[in-house]
């Protein structure tokens, strides 16, 4: 067996191992790839022949993402930045965001809300609100609909 073909299983061994855990982006993959110090021809050969085999396709990396996000439940603002870093094509991260139908963020934030704020009831309302809204953001909601959200719950 010559260096080249040896060189191209250990990658591709080493691939199969990261994707038995979990999907990963061919962004991501190539990065961890390259993290073992592996030649980046060796890389392009490996991550094509994954994408050949149909072991990464990264509509369906962004499509199981989102929907593993949202039971959380997370933001879309979050989970797009999320996908981002993974290096997810922003193209194909719209075309998955617009793909779910039955989600509401407005319901979602809401719920979220409304159970946050029963939690905090021995508190100042004022403080309160702002822990709640800090919560919302860090999940990744965007500010409008949470200042909406919670000016209707604090009437």
């Amino acid at each position: 067996m010559n260096k080249r073909t040896e060189s191209f299983d250990k990658a591709r061994d080493y691939a199969f191992l990261l994707l038995k855990f979990r999907l990963r982006s061919e962004n991501e993959l190539a990065q961890r790839l390259k993290l073992k110090k592996i030649p980046a021809e060796t890389i392009k050969e490996v991550i094509s022949f994954l994408k050949e085999k149909k072991f990464i396709d990264d509509n369906i990396f962004a499509s199981a993402w989102i929907n593993s996000r949202l039971k959380r439940p997370l933001g879309l603002r979050r989970i797009r930045q999320e996908l981002r870093q993974k290096g997810v094509a922003k193209e194909i991260i719209e075309e998955q965001a617009a793909k779910l139908k039955d989600y509401s963020e407005d319901k979602t934030v809401l719920d979220l809300a409304k159970g946050r704020l029963s939690r905090l009831k021995g508190i100042d309302p004022l403080s309160a609100k702002r822990r709640v809204y800090a919560f919302l953001l860090r999940r990744g909601f965007s500010p409008e609909i949470v200042i909406d959200t919670l000016n209707q719950l604090c009437r």
